[in-house]
């Protein structure tokens, strides 16, 4: 479950911007949209959706990215990034003042039950700072805190009383462009786990490349657990498909492009050689009622991108994870985009309180009967920099106020200026 994230120069992110999951004092859709976090003493109530609007090239994907670079940061330290390996992160360099400034990265989040804080300060270098605080009992806990001291150029550590194993090992064995929390890992820390684990199975974020992707899908279809319920989602969506008959085959070279130079033909067969590949069609009914099977390659965008959402989502659902997508209305009708939006709104669905956070150029669902105010975000540029804001920040009057049509006129801003 996520609470908040931050993120402070970052690409086209100069100052501290903060995007919080937590309900406002807002009361509108309460039964559907909000859930409260299953932590033993002081559970807040959290929001299982949102979406962030905004014109081209503000800096909307920018806080995505901030967000799966961290992720990134977390999961590679303790293996694919090597001594002197440069950092994923870029500054903001339209101001010669943070130019040469780190970049920092922050997120509180609940994981097995137990709040935590995580955050680290870095530059394409090295890290600079790095702390974690957990809130087993509702009060904070210091685990450990790192800071580099540019005198000494070492790292200055401290370990609370509650974080055990062997802590000087882990410290000692953390290079200067790794992450302590991953290093720990590698080094079988078991306290850490929960924390580690959060990025690594819960935080789920989808690029414009992997979700385009349908594999995972065609995966779960093959298991009878779960062919029944994509079938329920083709039909809910009413593309015209019975069902998908996946088969599998020997990977055959001549179906690849003509136009392959012969050099790249090579390299794939290499590396395909004794690898199956999957062939997928979908079942039409003719107007006679008789069985038509299309390859699936012949269906739109639309569909192709419509199935390879269903299985992250069928996932995501069961799971309680946090699914967190830029543009999700590309190739989608409106309605396709409020059906995907209200499943997360579904008590009867999400019933582990999954969450989706999205950017959209889709208003169609801005209204107030899909989502409450601190659920819709803006993004704009001011002084060429990303600022980020909610809807609460202004009035509207609930059941009275037309959000969509307030936002196109202008009155929250956000909006491209031709």
């Amino acid at each position: 479950m996520l609470i908040e994230f931050k993120v402070k120069n970052y690409r086209s992110i100069k100052n501290e911007q903060v995007f919080t999951m937590a309900k406002s004092s807002t009361k509108e859709l309460e039964d559907t949209n909000i859930f409260l976090t299953p932590e033993k003493k002081k559970p807040i109530k959290l929001l299982r959706s949102a979406t962030l609007y905004g014109a081209n090239a503000v800096g909307k994907s920018n806080l995505l990215k901030a967000m799966n670079v961290m992720k990134r940061i977390v999961l590679n330290s303790d293996s694919k990034i090597k001594r002197g390996t440069k950092l994923p992160v870029t500054p903001f360099l339209l101001d010669s003042e943070t130019y040469d400034e780190p970049t920092e990265l922050e997120v509180i989040f609940i994981s097995k039950e137990v709040r935590y804080q995580y955050g680290f300060v870095l530059n394409n270098k090295m890290i600079l700072e790095e702390w974690l605080y957990a809130f087993p009992e509702g009060i904070a806990q210091t685990w450990f805190e790192r800071n580099y001291n540019e005198e000494t150029q070492i790292n200055d550590w401290y370990f609370g009383s509650k974080l055990t194993g062997n802590k000087k090992i882990w410290s000692e064995s953390t290079r200067d462009n790794a992450l302590f929390l991953s290093t720990a890992i590698q080094l079988n820390s078991e306290q850490l786990k929960p924390v580690y684990d959060w990025f690594n199975d819960i935080f789920h974020i989808l690029d414009s490349t992997a979700r385009l992707d349908p594999s995972f899908t065609y995966e779960l279809y093959q298991q009878e657990k779960y062919r029944t319920e994509i079938n329920k989602f083709l039909a809910i969506a009413d593309l015209d498909i019975e069902e998908l008959k996946i088969t599998e085959e020997e990977f055959d070279l001549s179906k690849l492009p003509s136009d392959i130079p012969d050099e790249l033909k090579t390299k794939i067969s290499e590396d395909m050689k004794d690898k199956k590949t999957l062939d997928v069609a979908s079942l039409h009914k003719s107007i006679q009622g008789n069985d038509v099977y299309f390859d699936f390659n012949e269906e739109s965008d639309g569909t192709k991108k419509f199935l390879a959402f269903i299985g992250p989502w069928i996932d995501t659902l069961e799971n309680g994870y946090v699914l967190v997508i830029d543009e999700l209305h590309d190739n989608f009708h409106p309605l396709m985009v409020r059906f995907l939006i209200e499943l997360f709104h579904s008590k009867e669905l999400n019933t582990k309180n999954a969450q989706l956070i999205f950017t959209s150029h889709e208003t169609s669902v801005m209204t107030q009967e899909i989502f409450r105010r601190d659920q819709i975000w803006f993004c704009e540029k001011k002084n060429k920099a990303t600022e980020l804001f909610s809807l609460v920040e202004f009035k509207a009057r609930k059941g009275v106020t037309d959000i969509e049509k307030s936002y196109l006129s202008g009155r929250y801003g956000a909006l491209p200026y031709f």
